[in-house]
């Protein structure tokens, strides 16, 4: 087989399926949008020994439990506000660990990522194509 061919094949193949990723966070995003129920959460610090930046969004669901999000390194990025501030965080009713920041950012970072991932295989596929 020629390996142009076989290149071909797996960018097509990878571009697919981050194609498809970027339509599931999308979708997820949409669900969480319509359906998901809307909380207020705090920032708190994170331990003395954790390196990573930002904080962590301390909520609780509508039984009273409290969960806690971590929105990664990233955070501050997405619209993290500051140690001691408050974020709208949303969750699907029957899973709260699952939980999401509610800002546009942190729910359609996902997709944007996926989409370029796909983007970049299918450019790679056609470039070696041609």
């Amino acid at each position: 087989m020629n390996a142009q061919v076989v290149l071909l094949a797996l960018c097509t193949g990878l571009g697919f399926g981050f194609l498809l990723a970027a339509v599931r966070a999308l979708s997820t995003a949409a669900a969480l949008w319509a359906r998901g129920r809307r909380v207020t959460g705090r920032v708190t610090a994170r331990a003395a020994t954790d390196r990573t930046r930002g904080g962590l969004v301390v909520f609780s669901d509508h039984l009273g439990r409290d969960f806690v999000l971590d929105p990664g390194p990233l955070g501050p990025f997405c619209g993290l506000p500051p140690v001691g501030g408050s974020v709208p965080v949303v969750h699907a009713r029957e899973r709260p660990t699952r939980a999401r920041l509610w800002t546009p950012r942190h729910l359609l970072a996902p997709s944007f990522g996926w989409f370029l991932s796909a983007t970049v295989a299918f450019g790679t596929g056609i470039v070696t194509a041609g």
